[in-house]
């Protein structure tokens, strides 16, 4: 990130905005809560796996969603599951990100048309920041979509909108 480097004063002390230094360590430091609903929930554990490693990114699953950042909806969102992932969703602190895994989180995949039971869309329920499609989708999908919610989180001014909302 250029923005972090600033000006290099003499003594090696590094002038940057604060909005920038937190950015950084937020990008660098992602932690999607640790659920899935259904056939996706494969796609995303091979991510995390060995093969792809989502750690180096800086993706860590937490198994609270008090200590996460990220929510992936990886399956078939039914109405009974709606309730508890806007509930996860409510526990998450702030500023939170929701990433959608996969054509049935996304649409309702293939089940929208017969079934009475399944969510149109995950951002009926809770809003989205980044889709991924398939059925189900690859792991390497998934990886360009923390990379495409890292450009996003780079751009954002955390402290200016907190403190100076009006500016927003």
């Amino acid at each position: 990130m250029n923005n972090l480097a600033g000006q290099q004063e003499s003594g090696g002390v590094i002038i940057a905005k604060m909005d920038d230094l937190l950015n950084w360590a937020r990008l660098s430091s992602m932690w999607p809560v640790s659920f899935g609903i259904a056939c996706c929930a494969i796609e995303m554990m091979g991510a995390m796996a060995a093969t792809y490693d989502l750690d180096r990114f800086g993706v860590f699953p937490r198994p609270s969603p008090r200590q996460s950042d990220v929510m992936i909806i990886a399956g078939t969102v039914t109405f009974k599951m709606a309730d508890r992932i806007k509930k996860l969703y409510d526990q998450m602190p702030e500023p939170k990100y929701v990433i959608s895994m996969g054509s049935c989180s996304n649409c309702g995949g293939p089940y929208w048309q017969h079934g009475y039971h399944v969510v149109k869309g995950v951002d009926k329920i809770i809003p989205v920041d980044v889709y991924v499609q398939g059925c189900p989708p690859r792991p390497e999908a998934l990886i360009g979509a923390f990379l495409e919610l890292q450009k996003k989180i780079e751009t954002e001014n955390i402290l200016q909108d907190q403190f100076f909302p009006e500016n927003a």
